[in-house]
């Protein structure tokens, strides 16, 4: 059977009649008389019955219909993706990020990916609270955690780098304070303790935000302790500024405080200790044919952040500007 053959079984079916078939595939009727009649011959089946009002499939004529039009999505779906390789990418890509790594990592990453590919247009929003993606219109985001639930089954999520929840302070505040050796330790330091999205004591798991889950390493059992502190915020920025600061101890991630530690701006708190499920991940609705322009930003993402840059180097905002 070749493609036209296909189309007009598929036509057939369709309109339920010859003379409609003919006029959507552009030919004359007799023409679609002559080749259905030719075909069911080829194929020793008749394919559908006639009547003076309407034509219908035989059992036959439905499964050859139905593997035709699976088979025509099938070089649809070819010759489109045949034509997109030839062609410069191009189109709007929505996204939503957290604010602090969507500003510090995210947007330079999406600045280079644009001047790769200067056809592509990008909106990246900054947002707290994770978005519905599809029904607000965005192709993906780049988030802290996993999904779980309902949204885990609708969406899908791809590793795009490690990283861990660490606790930190700095030499001054260790000094004066005191170097904390166990977990309950903490219960006796003023800790800086993150808000997020306006929620009072809890978020949208159900936990504390001054209840910090950790893990020891080597260990799978998760360790939870209350903690306190006069100081706390909605921003994790302003909080790392406090513990920058010498105000107290914090619980962040290594993308947003590396440099520092590294710099000995800043020194870990209980080395042994982090917060579980804190890598970053790539979540989008599900679909079947994502289009090329975000398969190839997935893909410069993985490049971007597999090897952790932020353990070798300064987040840009942070980078000196040059003069001019």
């Amino acid at each position: 059977m070749e493609r036209s053959d296909l189309e007009l079984v598929v036509a057939v079916r369709e309109h339920g009649s010859l003379a409609a078939a003919a006029r959507s595939l552009a030919v004359a009727a007799p023409v679609v008389t002559k080749r259905l009649a030719a075909l069911e011959a080829r194929l020793g089946q008749r394919l559908f019955q006639r009547t003076t009002r309407r034509v219908t499939p035989t059992a036959e004529g439905d499964t050859v219909c139905e593997r035709a039009v699976a088979l025509l999505q099938g070089f649809s779906a070819l010759e489109a993706e045949l034509q997109e390789c030839k062609a410069e990418p191009t189109g709007l890509i929505r996204l939503a990020a957290t604010f602090g790594f969507g500003r510090l990592w995210l947007g330079p990453a999406l600045a280079a990916f644009q001047a790769r590919y200067p056809r592509i247009e990008i909106q990246l929003q900054l947002t707290e609270q994770l978005p519905d993606l599809a029904a607000e219109g965005f192709d993906g985001a780049v988030w802290l955690w996993q999904v779980h639930g309902r949204q885990a089954a609708e969406w899908v999520s791809r590793r795009l780098a490690r990283n861990q929840r660490v606790m930190a302070a700095t030499p001054g505040y260790l000094r004066q304070h005191g170097v904390p050796t166990r977990l309950d330790d903490l219960q006796d330091h003023r800790c800086l303790i993150v808000r997020e999205n306006g929620q009072g004591s809890g978020n949208a798991h159900g936990q504390r935000f001054d209840t910090w889950t950790l893990h020891k390493n080597g260990s799978q059992t998760l360790e939870r302790i209350r903690v306190r502190g006069p100081l706390s915020s909605n921003s994790g920025e302003l909080v790392r500024d406090w513990c920058m600061d010498g105000r107290g101890i914090m619980l962040r991630s290594l993308w947003d405080i590396a440099h520092w530690l590294a710099s000995g701006q800043l020194v870990r708190v209980l080395e042994d200790y982090a917060m579980p499920d804190a890598d970053i991940h790539w979540l989008a609705p599900y679909r079947t044919d994502a289009p090329r322009r975000i398969r190839l930003l997935i893909d410069f993402l993985v490049t971007q952040f597999q090897d952790s840059p932020w353990e070798t180097m300064p987040p840009v905002a942070s980078r000196a500007v040059p003069p001019g």
